[in-house]
């Protein structure tokens, strides 16, 4: 029974004593406290609480909550967790994790889906950790004097001997003039220039910001590169960012406007770039684009290896004006982005939905600083918007230079100059870009040129390196590979058949692909390997290494059969790429063998067929096609003739109906 029952039922026992007439005063309840309300009474049992109860002499009689001295008799919960048995390793289990985690993590064709449940520690190596300077870790005052806390210091030399030794050697090779703390060596009568405010676009906090989050945002990386040049248009402080610090992120390389240059300047980049990251070669354009179907191909194969979540980001990054937002726009197959052909269209990152479970980012362009960039540098790699530009004119020499005469020659109709000021007057004249007393308007041509060489109107492209040394080492070890796989094929035809299989196949694609086209292979069936498997546990993009090296192998065979001695090496490339070599594949000979023969008859004929014929030899020499004289670069107009004036047609026709 409740304290407010009790209560009651004592007032009208009150009353009925009193004959029903109710007590006077206030009725006092048992146990209530008419002096502090309830928050007092805590705050004194607060103040009271936490201190042990003494007597007058002062000895504790009743010990505080924390003073007691008798324990609880602990008791350890009865948990499989504390008594089921545990995941032991041992030292060989740990050695053989660590060799063979070691040469797969950094292979970017393979991608480690469950890293949780690895001790990743134990592949760091101590002693690639860089250390810390010594005057950080053991300073001066703790290693010298009377606060020394060193028996002895760390020095570089043995005795005083050999310190007297080193002194001697440093004042005897002392340079006045090299010494930077001598007041005479900084004072100049000149500074450095300062460098206008224009070149350093795309490397502002707000750039960088957007940059970061995007890659924060994406699981996919994709690095968008300039197949005119690669390595100028390759951020390498954002790739090694990528790798050490968020490297569970996939990264990617496509190699955009290979219209541009010709097919073996973009095969031999795609095979020295796909050692390092997957690459892809790619044509934007929402018509007629190149290398689409490959790339949505591998979205979908990141999209099914990350099943765990519901969508998956990809990210476009790289030097402004490489094209990163006409990529989006082609894979959604119309205007999602806007572009221009002038850098830092895009301002702020964009969110694009691909498909259900893949999302596209892009991202502002980002241009890292480097010491090693010039001016004309930034400007030749499309950084620098062209109107902006104070002396567009000292740019021109640098064009000049690096792209072949002829080229100038056929694109500006211009025979013959001297000099890149004498070249922009001969435009100028011929554009009639005249000012007051027909003096040339070099800014306005040179604007003109620059904007010409930004979209691809001038041929030019960085050739990839060439090394003699490493294609004959590839070569031998083609050839005993060949020789060992002949030797093995009585022994066991059905694991040479397996073996086999993957690396003819893309030959007979390139090869049949060579000779129907004649100029631009189909990337889509050349990378077909490359992002054609669907395993989920293990993304094996990276094709066999003698596929690679075959492939790289045919197209030097196509390149020196083409090879003439007067012409520059730009020219034999162009030209031999192109030749006519019509090679059988090992595939063809052994799918018509396999039509109407059994079992029985297969081994005699593998035999002949895992020896490669010899190639015919004749005495008569391939001449090529020039890339940029058959192909339509930016659609211009070859066979273009000058309009005739219709003022001078008029007067002509005028004359002849006068004649009698």
């Amino acid at each position: 029974m409740g304290k407010a029952k009790k209560e009651k039922n004592r007032i009208a026992r009150e009353q009925n004593k009193n004959g029903g007439v109710p007590a006077k005063g206030n009725l006092k309840v048992k146990g209530e406290n008419f002096y502090r309300d309830a928050k007092q009474v805590k705050f004194v049992n607060m103040l009271k609480g936490g201190k042990p109860t003494r007597n007058s002499k002062g000895k504790i009689i009743k010990e505080a909550p924390f003073q007691s001295k008798l324990a609880i008799a602990a008791k350890v919960q009865p948990d499989r967790r504390w008594f089921g048995n545990t995941r032991v390793i041992g030292q060989k289990e740990l050695e053989a994790f660590r060799e063979s985690l070691g040469s797969k993590v950094n292979d970017p064709y393979q991608v480690l889906l469950r890293q949780n449940k690895l001790p990743m520690s134990l592949l760091a190596d101590a002693s690639k950790v860089s250390r810390m300077h010594m005057v950080d870790t053991e300073p001066f005052s703790d290693t010298f004097g009377p606060k020394a806390q060193r028996k002895r210091p760390k020095l570089k030399v043995d005795s005083l001997e050999n310190l007297a030794a080193s002194t001697t050697e440093l004042l005897e090779n002392y340079d006045d003039k090299n010494d930077p703390s001598l007041l005479s060596n900084n004072i100049t009568d000149w500074i450095d220039e300062a460098r206008d405010s224009v070149f350093s676009k795309g490397q502002s906090k707000r750039i960088w910001n957007e940059l970061y989050k995007v890659i924060d945002s994406s699981d996919v990386v994709i690095h968008v590169l300039d197949a005119r040049d690669p390595i100028g248009t390759q951020c390498k402080n954002v790739v090694k960012y990528i790798k050490k610090d968020v490297g569970h992120k996939h990264l990617v390389f496509l190699l955009n406007k290979c219209d541009l240059v010709p097919t073996w300047v973009t095969a031999k980049w795609v095979s020295i770039l796909s050692k390092e990251y997957p690459t892809l070669a790619f044509h934007a354009s929402i018509n007629n684009s190149f290398g689409k179907g490959s790339l949505i191909q591998l979205l979908r194969q990141f999209s099914s290896l990350h099943s765990d979540k519901k969508q998956i980001s990809v990210g476009f990054i790289g030097y402004p004006n490489t094209g990163k937002s006409s990529i989006i726009n082609t894979l959604r197959n119309k205007k999602v982005c806007n572009v221009a052909p002038i850098p830092g269209e895009t301002k702020v990152w964009q969110y694009i939905t691909l498909m259900k479970r893949i999302y596209l980012i892009d991202c502002p362009g980002i241009v890292p600083p480097s010491l090693e960039d010039s001016e004309t540098d930034i400007v030749l790699k499309g950084v620098v918007r062209v109107e902006n530009l104070k002396t567009p004119e000292d740019y021109i020499q640098k064009i000049l230079e690096i792209v072949r005469l002829e080229y100038i020659q056929r694109t500006y109709e211009v025979r013959e100059w001297t000099d890149h000021v004498d070249f922009l007057s001969r435009l100028a004249q011929k554009y009639g870009k005249l000012l007051k007393k027909g003096e040339p308007d070099l800014s306005t041509v040179a604007k003109m040129v620059l904007n010409d060489w930004l979209r691809g109107k001038i041929p030019y492209f960085t050739p990839p390196p060439r090394n003699d040394d490493e294609e004959k080492i590839k070569n031998a070890e083609l050839v005993k590979e060949e020789e060992k796989a002949a030797e093995k094929v009585s022994d066991n035809s059905k694991e040479k058949k397996k073996k086999l299989k993957g690396v003819e196949q893309n030959l007979r694609n390139i090869q049949n692909k060579v000779q129907e086209d004649k100029d631009i292979p189909d990337w889509d069936e050349i990378f077909e390997s490359v992002v054609a498997d669907e395993d989920v546990s293990e993304l094996n993009l990276k094709t066999d290494d003698s596929d690679r090296e075959q492939s790289d192998d045919n197209i030097s065979e196509k390149t020196k059969g083409a090879s003439d001695e007067e012409e520059d090496h730009d020219d034999q490339e162009e030209s031999s790429y192109k030749g006519k070599n019509k090679v059988e594949t090992v595939i063809n000979k052994s799918k018509k063998n396999k039509r109407g023969k059994r079992k029985g008859t297969h081994d005699d004929d593998e035999l002949t067929i895992s020896k490669k014929e010899p190639r015919m030899k004749t005495n008569k020499r391939k001449i090529g096609v020039h890339f940029y004289e058959t192909a339509n670069v930016k659609n211009r107009n070859r066979k273009k003739v000058k309009p005739q004036d219709i003022t001078k047609l008029a007067k002509k026709f005028k004359n002849m109906g006068n004649k009698k």
